[in-house]
């Protein structure tokens, strides 16, 4: 399996690594990277892999597969293919992957603030959209208000890791209605916002305090569902 060093330093922004296989859909495994692979809402991290002639392989894509394959890293058409065995620098496309780490936070903030279950969501370096579980629309201005508050009350966040055992026997704990936590190895990856101000199972990446994440305008809320709104938001800069 491929070790997944965003999980531990979000602000990792390239590693050596090995290749261990390519695959024949034309998808590179590697044995450690900072790439973080669609997953949560979230999308894969862009990029490329340094080969030790100075020459590039543009990573279009990072994704999830079964079996001994489980993280890709999908190459942009036509690019050149590395050998099974060989070294390389994994860069990530870091002004891309830190608005996706600010965007995600905002919509922990936005969970957090309106205190209720996640339906759905997608995170986009321009524009991301969370849905929520409600039977009436939040005012606007009262809840982009709130969530520029805890934008600039500047709380750390940090990660937790508890077993599925644990994550059974504390169901509030989760949050998505739509998503679950993931698990697989035994244990369950939770993010915390402050004291007490967000906690829940997350396998994504985010800033380390909320003031980062800087000012988050509400573009559209929208109706969809008998008890489900969707709110859309964008970074202000």
């Amino acid at each position: 399996m491929t070790e997944p060093l965003f999980r531990d330093d979000a602000y990792l922004r390239s590693c050596e690594a090995r290749v261990v296989d390519v695959t024949a859909d034309g998808a590179i495994v590697l044995d450690r990277t900072v790439f973080y692979a669609t997953s949560g809402g979230q999308p894969g991290d862009t990029g490329y892999l340094e080969r030790s002639d100075g020459s590039q392989i543009p990573i279009a894509a990072a994704i999830y597969a079964d079996g001994k394959d489980g993280h890709r890293h999908l190459v942009a058409a036509g690019a050149p293919m590395p050998a099974v065995g060989d070294l390389v620098v994994a860069h990530l496309d870091w002004a891309r992957r830190y608005r996706l780490m600010r965007m995600h936070t905002a919509l922990h903030i936005i969970c957090a603030v309106l205190k209720t279950k996640i339906t759905g969501c997608q995170i986009g370096a321009d524009e991301s959209r969370i849905d929520l579980d409600m039977p009436e629309p939040p005012e606007r201005e009262a809840i982009e208000a709130e969530i520029r508050a805890a934008v600039a009350r500047d709380m750390a966040l940090s990660t937790d890791w508890i077993t599925d055992a644990e994550l059974d026997a504390n169901p509030g704990l989760i949050k998505s209605m739509s998503v679950s936590p993931p698990r697989g190895s035994g244990r369950v990856r939770l993010v915390r916002i402050g004291e007490d101000f967000d906690l829940q199972p997350c396998g994504g990446t985010h800033v380390s305090r909320t003031t980062e994440v800087g000012r988050v305008d509400i573009t559209r809320i929208e109706k969809k569902g008998k008890l489900n709104r969707r709110i859309r938001i964008q970074l202000a800069d």
